[in-house]
């Protein structure tokens, strides 16, 4: 595994708490005051993080993780990919203790690389990609997107992107068409045997199918395609390995175009989307 070059310095700031008013008391006549308008809660100060790159080594095991500066320009989206890598830095330190003093010359691994996919004033988009080696045949895949609305101060995610269930049947139907065209060129390429090519065919059409249900949680890893506008004229969602197919097949992707998402589009994030004419 290559190790990264920049030691860690993780800062973490303690924000102060802001003190709530306090009601007004009742008037001295008893009669009831006029109710107050009251303005909305101001969000909840962040502890401020700062990202840098970590790594760790160990006769046991090793830990390189990598982030873009940019997402300090962002304390909330900072604090969601620390808590992403420290989620899997844990699961790492778990497997290391459960090996005991019987190691035997394993060396358990850790690598994960964030990167910049979008930047924009209305979208900063990150993908993290790596693997945890903890013992088996390979490492276990890390696959992670992230999209961060800088306005809104806040993660895009599937289900609030699209809430109504129904909208997913055609993001679905859009999905699987690619993954099953990808798949069969993947299968011809390997110039199979007719019954084991319909075995393969069988069998990893299946994963595509379940790996595709008409819900959010299927496709909660994506990032935008961006147009020369900076609006977004497709969805690239993202598969790890397992979900859509084997191991072998590594990470696979389906684009899904504005036009088949933004009738389904929660309303308030439409205007982050091309036109459909502008999408084509």
């Amino acid at each position: 595994m290559d190790r990264l070059e920049r030691a860690v310095a993780v800062l973490l700031l303690l924000a102060l708490a802001g003190c709530r008013d306090q009601a007004p008391s009742p008037s001295p006549t008893g009669s009831a005051p006029p109710p107050a308008v009251q303005a909305p809660d101001a969000p909840a100060p962040r502890e401020p993080v700062v990202l840098e790159d970590l790594v760790e080594t160990n006769p046991r095991y090793i830990i390189g993780i990598s982030y873009p500066p940019e997402v300090n320009r962002y304390p909330g989206l900072a604090a969601e990919l620390k808590a992403y890598s420290d989620a899997a830095r844990q699961d790492l330190m778990d497997a290391v203790a459960a090996l005991g003093d019987d190691a035997d010359g394993m060396l358990y691994d850790l690598a994960l690389e964030y990167t910049v996919v979008a930047d924009t004033p209305e979208i900063f988009a990150v993908a993290a990609d790596g693997s945890s080696f903890t013992g088996g045949a390979h490492g276990a895949p890390l696959i992670a997107r992230f999209v961060w609305l800088p306005r809104h101060d806040r993660l895009l995610t599937a289900d609030a992107l699209v809430p109504d269930p129904a909208g997913w049947e055609e993001i679905a139907r859009h999905a699987r068409e690619q993954l099953h065209a990808a798949l069969s060129q993947r299968v011809d390429a390997d110039e199979l045997e007719p019954a084991e090519r319909a075995r393969v065919v069988r069998a990893a059409g299946r994963m595509i199918e379940e790996g595709t249900a008409a819900e959010a949680d299927s496709f909660s890893e994506f990032e935008p395609v961006l147009g020369p506008d900076g609006r977004i004229v497709a969805l690239r969602f993202v598969f790890p390995p397992y979900q859509v197919g084997p191991y072998s097949d590594g990470v696979q992707a389906a684009e899904v175009p504005a036009r088949v998402l933004l009738p389904h589009v929660a309303a308030e994030y439409r205007a982050l989307f091309a036109e459909p004419d502008a999408a084509q």
